[in-house]
């Protein structure tokens, strides 16, 4: 079936474009979780970023606005997704400021303390992992301390064993701090490759060191990688 023509202004086509995405998503029931500027929005078990007009999905690494939003997650062709937006769910929805898109930061690794005190302290008293697991992965500075905050960095390398992510989890008693570094890339999240045919998936790095602890026997020739949302 061909797709309908319907004539749009171009005054129409941007104001469907700057349609506030979280007015749209709530008005048919979703929940949206606030991440600093931005809200996170879930894509079934996948994660989506919302900014205004502007929506980024984390895993597919694609993103647009908001007529691109509705063709990609409500199925619709270019004419009926501006006309769904302009119709406004009956006039509930509202127009989203134009965004400015800064450029995204270069990848850096937080800078390091020059001791683990308070790293290892947290990973090996507080969270009962084995030291043996931590050393490993301190040995090959995939495990370090920060200077400034003494978080807990978990750190990701490419196939050359450059650093292309880092996650961070606070070690203070009272801290729930975690995250990730700005433009982490997630295909080379904290992870460790073996020589076997086993990879085990992990939601956080604690979460995979806390599992290779309970089962050290031949552990580093298995691969293990985490999501490190």
């Amino acid at each position: 079936m061909s797709t309908k023509y319907i004539h749009f202004t171009d005054e129409q086509k941007e104001q469907a474009r700057q349609t506030d995405l979280c007015e749209l998503l709530r008005s048919r029931g979703e929940k949206l979780k606030r991440s600093g500027s931005e809200y996170e929005w879930q894509d079934g078990s996948q994660k989506v970023t919302i900014r205004g007009n502007l929506w980024f999905h984390q895993y597919e690494r694609q993103g647009g606005d908001a007529i691109d939003f509705v063709r990609r997650f409500y199925h619709k062709d270019y004419p009926e997704a501006v006309e769904y937006l302009l119709g406004g769910c009956d006039g509930t929805l509202s127009v989203s400021p134009p965004i400015e898109r800064k450029p995204s930061k270069p990848f850096e690794l937080p800078p390091r303390n020059d001791n683990m005190r308070r790293v290892y302290a947290y990973l090996l008293s507080r969270r009962g992992l084995d030291r043996e697991v931590v050393n490993a992965f301190a040995h090959k500075q995939m495990i370090y301390e920060s200077a400034q905050y003494h978080n807990a960095v978990f750190v990701g390398f490419d196939p050359d064993g450059v650093p292309r992510h880092a996650n961070m989890r606070g070690t203070g008693s009272e801290s729930t701090f975690k995250g990730n570094a700005d433009s982490s890339v997630p295909e080379y999240s904290f992870h460790w490759t073996g020589q076997s045919r086993y990879l085990l998936l992990f939601e956080a790095p604690i979460d995979m060191l806390s599992y290779i602890s309970m089962h050290k026997k031949n552990w580093q020739r298995h691969s293990y990688a985490c999501k490190c949302q």
